[in-house]
Parts: structure tokens; sequence; C-alpha cells
């Protein structure tokens, strides 16, 4: 069964991720210039009532998480434009990304006021109104922005996150199939679509992990659910294809090697080669309970008993709840393995 918990994590990210404002149109001073800290501190001393210029500066700031400074610089672009609803969008973005709810409404909200015939702030407002759970005022900001677009492919992906946040999974997959429609290369309502028929043991997921994958082939997250949605459906050979590339694209990423050492392990009898992968995931995270707990699996289908009981001792100790890691050393205490403080060793 395609485990619910890597349903809930990885579609958590999408809220935050699939909709982020789009540059701002009305800039001139900005336009297709890369710029830097250094270039654009100068250029606000050559042109200091250029809102545009704060704004870009707000956003450089914030991704280096300087976030008082591009508070400071949002807040000064609005000063010097406080009819640009883009602005207040901007500053609402940042709020919101710090989970400042109350902040960031009170900026969308001001956004939807200036921008009567926009869609972009009551999408946004749909959005934060959903993490609230307020699903009533969710959607019926969404339904507003559609009276103005009604093609808008992002409405109906709201609806549908709305729908499934409050259980009803049918008219969510409905209006995610529309997202689709509307915008054939929305990724994001595909994976939502893969991940609802993945929960309910639906063979129509593959399709929309497929589609998923398609629009991003090098996207780690759609290469791990791809291939997470292959190792549990038979396709050991897609799936270890799949985690071969996340290790090409994030090499420190300890869970391509931690899934390819379970398929070697649990579907091949690999135990050699799903040790590599183990330790693999453990030299890049060294607090990878699990990843002890399997490599120490390793140890005892090979009878060697009293690496396996060390094993199992530090994925305890790392996680001192992990009941599999207790019964493993009660197995090998079993089996005449003597489990001290400090060391293993055989009677």
């Amino acid at each position: 069964m395609y485990p619910r918990s890597l349903f809930v994590a990885l579609t958590g990210s999408l809220i935050l991720g699939a909709c982020q404002s789009k540059p701002d149109p009305a800039s001139t001073t900005t336009v297709h210039r890369r710029w830097t800290l250094s270039n654009l501190d100068s250029a606000i001393i050559a042109n200091p009532r250029d809102p545009s210029l704060f704004a870009e500066r707000a956003k450089l700031n914030a991704a280096r998480d300087s976030v008082k400074l591009a508070i400071n610089d949002w807040k000064r672009a609005i000063m010097l434009d406080s009819t640009n609803f883009k602005w207040r969008i901007g500053l609402g973005d940042l709020y919101y990304s710090k989970a400042d709810l109350t902040n960031a409404e009170a900026q969308f909200t001001k956004a939807r006021i200036l921008a009567i015939d926009s869609t972009e702030a009551r999408f946004k407002l749909a959005e934060l109104r959903l993490v609230k759970r307020e699903y009533k005022d969710a959607m019926a900001e969404v339904n507003d922005a559609l009276r103005i677009d009604p093609q808008h492919a992002r409405g109906y992906f709201l609806k549908g996150w709305i729908h499934q946040e409050a259980g009803d999974t049918n008219l969510a997959i409905s209006s995610y199939r529309t997202a689709t429609e509307r915008d054939p290369s929305f990724y994001d309502a595909y994976s939502a679509l893969a991940r609802i028929h993945a929960v309910k043991e639906d063979p129509l997921a593959w399709q929309y992990f497929e589609a998923a994958l398609e629009l991003r082939p090098k996207s780690v997250e759609a290469l791990y659910a791809h291939g997470l949605y292959a190792q549990e459906t038979g396709r050991d050979s897609i799936a270890l294809a799949d985690y071969a590339l996340i290790k090409e694209l994030d090499p420190n990423n300890p869970t391509a090697w931690y899934n390819t050492g379970y398929i070697y392990l649990e579907h091949q009898d690999r135990f050699a080669d799903a040790r590599k992968e183990f330790q693999g995931a453990i030299t890049r995270m060294p607090t990878y309970a699990q990843a002890y707990y399997n490599r120490g699996l390793t140890y005892e289908f090979e009878q060697k008993l009293d690496s396996a009981a060390e094993d199992f001792k530090v994925a305890l100790a790392l996680q001192p709840d992990f009941d599999a890691a207790a019964q493993g050393l009660d197995r090998m205490q079993a089996k005449g393995v003597r489990v001290l403080d400090g060391t293993t060793a055989s009677e």
C-alpha cells in the first residue's frame, strides 16, 4: 500500500510552492536585469524614489533570509507607490513564508482592494484561509477569482485542494482534473492526482506519476514520488533508475540510498549490496535510525550477529521508541549474543 505519510509530507509543500507570484510586469527599471545587492544599492542611491528597486532588493534579502531588511524594503516600495498591489503581494508572501498569517492576510486583503480585476490576491487569500482550515471562506475567494477568469487553472487546483482537505476526495479529483485540462503543464495538479489515486490503491495513479515526471524529469520530488510508487507496485527496475538519478542530482540525499538498499534487501535478497546502500544513507545522515536498523538486518540474514546487534543498538539509541530495533536486540540475545551497554559479544 502506498504510505499515506508520504502523501501528506509531499503534498504539504504544494500550498506554499505551487502558486508563487509571477515577476512584476509593471517594473521598468528592473526588467531583464540580473541584480546583485551591491549594484542594487548603487541603483537605489541613484534612483531613491524608484519603488521597483526596493522591491528587487526585498526579494534578494528574503532569499538571503534577511527578513527584517526584506520587510523594510517592501514597506519602502509601498510608501513610494501605494497603488501597486504587487508590493502588497510581495510583503504578504514574505509574511506568509514565515507563518505570520495575520500580517500576510492584511497585506493580501489590501492587494485585493487595490486590484479589483486581478485574481492573484484572491488566490493568495484562498491559500491562506485554506491553511487556517477556513474552507468556506477559502472557496469563496477562489470562486470570486474564477468569476474574473473562469479558465484559470490555479483556481481549480485550489478548489481541489480545499475539497481534499475537507474530506471530499471525489470532488477533489474532479477539480484537479479540470486544472490539468485548463493547463496541461500544471505539475502540481498531476502530483496531487497521483497521490490521491495511490492512497486509494487505484492503478490510475501510475498515469499521473508518469505525467508529473514527464513535466519535471530532473525534479528530485517528482523522481522520488515516481520511484516510491514504482517500488510499492513491483516496478523495481524503474524505482532503482529513479533513485540512481536522484543520487546524481542530489548527491547528499540519503533517502535515495536508503530506498535502493530497501529494494535490494526486501525484494532481491542482495544483502551485501543493500548494506552498501544503507551505509551510503548513514554517511549522508548519521542519525538515520532506520538505515542502521536495516543494515543490521543485512548482517542478521548473513548470520553476522554481533554486527547486527551493534546496528540495532545504534538504531535504538537514536530512536528510543523504535520497537523493531528493540525486537532485533531481543532476537540477538535469544541467539546467544550478549548485549551490553558498550559492546556486544557472542557467548
